[in-house]
């Protein structure tokens, strides 16, 4: 037997398809991005990375990575109490300890720790998928 998805789950996935196509850049690089887990806070996406995510030396560029932690931090920000609006980034940084290539599937974990009505502290992790 299957289990439902929480509320946090059907609420993140009607936002990426309700406002992924409307955000050039965002459509562009997180098709055909899926929802592992949602609760609230705390959301867990996969993505495929594929050619267009690779910089000249086969592995994902950076400005992808941060693009994604941008994305992530705000559906962790929806995910906390299902609003629809997360607002925008005031301050990103962001700090690499590996890399993946093409082909690669990623795991991306957004995590708000705090969330107020105009100001929230998001965390994202961002994981190369081990075969196995």
């Amino acid at each position: 037997m299957a289990s439902e998805k929480s509320v946090e789950h059907a609420h993140i996935e009607k936002l990426i398809a309700n406002n992924l196509p409307g955000s050039p850049i965002y459509a562009f690089l997180l098709t055909p991005v899926r929802v592992v887990s949602a609760s609230k806070g705390h959301v867990v996406c996969r993505l495929p990375l594929t050619k267009s995510h690779m910089n000249s030396k086969g592995g994902i560029h950076g400005s992808v990575s941060a693009t994604i932690v941008d994305w992530m931090g705000g559906m962790a920000i929806a995910s906390y109490d299902l609003r629809e609006k997360t607002g925008v980034s005031i301050d990103i940084h962001v700090t690499y300890q590996s890399s993946a290539k093409e082909g690669d599937e990623i795991e991306i974990e957004g995590i708000a720790d705090k969330v107020g009505g105009s100001l929230a502290f998001t965390k994202v992790n961002i994981f190369k998928v081990q075969d196995g």
